[in-house]
């Protein structure tokens, strides 16, 4: 029943909200030990109501993941959980992540509030509207981030959101594409839960990493900007991000169009090792930028 019950709450999903330690990170506050306890209280309140959605989703959509070639698998569409259960475990998610995010203040609890209010309306509606749901999976995406840097207590550029906003817009892209290229229906019918056809996928492969490289740029002014001069001992060293941007973006939709992407390329990549070496390679570049 553990078993169970982690896979239906989707606990892998959890590393999204890493997003939230980032404000903190580029502030170089992480030394501040309250500062640090209250985003670790944001990424638990995160977690638990993000996991209060998942189930909510998956109640709404068990007809269509019934037919999915992999979401059938799921807990509930499977049937090894009972809709009683998973009913049971949503009021219990929700208020215990709104209990967290309280303590952790009133700003940040609003940031919360925001994010389970788009993301229940995403999976009750606005994932069927073409476009649109990508523009919101990029927007809860910036959502974390903003309310990261609100738990912290620090500030938060607008390059950052918009190089935030560019970046998951990619990636929702990339994740639409996976599942336009994995549909077994007919070109030109509506997927189920969808309002994409896989004959969309086309478009979809060409705009995603658009996005990506636009966010690439959206960081190269980031990067000039007088915040990052002020903050690092040698900001000119920050450029050497570029091409690793470029070529983890170019990587990612890459291996989609060979075929090998998780249908979640945030689950991906927390699962691929050549994304830990980009990271190792990042996190050295700004080390020595700060040093």
């Amino acid at each position: 029943m553990m078993r169970i019950l982690i896979r239906q709450l989707r606990v892998y999903q959890w590393v999204k909200n890493i997003l939230l330690f980032v404000p903190l990170l580029l502030a170089h506050e992480t030394s501040d030990p309250t500062r640090l306890l209250d985003v670790v209280l944001a990424f638990v309140a995160f977690c638990l109501c993000a996991s209060g959605v998942y189930v909510l989703n998956d109640l709404v959509d068990l007809d269509a993941d019934r037919k999915h070639p992999t979401k059938r698998f799921r807990p509930l569409a499977s049937g090894v959980l009972a809709l009683h259960s998973a009913r049971a475990l949503i009021p219990i998610l929700f208020l215990s992540g709104f209990a967290v995010g309280f303590i952790v203040g009133l700003p940040f609890f609003w940031w919360l509030l925001a994010y389970v209010v788009a993301t229940t309306f995403y999976s009750l509606k606005l994932k069927r509207v073409v476009l649109l749901d990508v523009l919101l999976l990029a927007g809860l995406y910036a959502v974390r981030v903003q309310a990261g840097a609100t738990a912290a207590d620090v500030p938060l550029t607008p390059w950052l959101i918009a190089f935030a906003l560019f970046l998951f817009m990619s990636l929702a892209f990339l994740k639409r594409y996976v599942e336009l290229r994995d549909s077994t229906d007919d070109a030109s019918t509506v997927i189920a839960g969808r309002g994409y056809k896989p004959s969309d996928a086309v478009f979809v492969a060409n705009a995603g990493p658009a996005m990506g490289y636009i966010s690439v740029l959206v960081f190269i002014l980031y990067v000039n900007g007088p915040s990052v001069q002020s903050l690092y001992e040698h900001p000119l060293r920050l450029w050497l991000l570029v091409p690793v941007l470029v070529y983890w973006v170019s990587r990612m939709w890459f291996i989609a169009h060979r075929g090998e992407m998780h249908d979640d390329p945030i689950v991906f990549t927390a699962r691929d090792p050549h994304s830990y070496v980009v990271a190792l390679a990042a996190a050295a570049i700004v080390v020595s930028a700060s040093i």
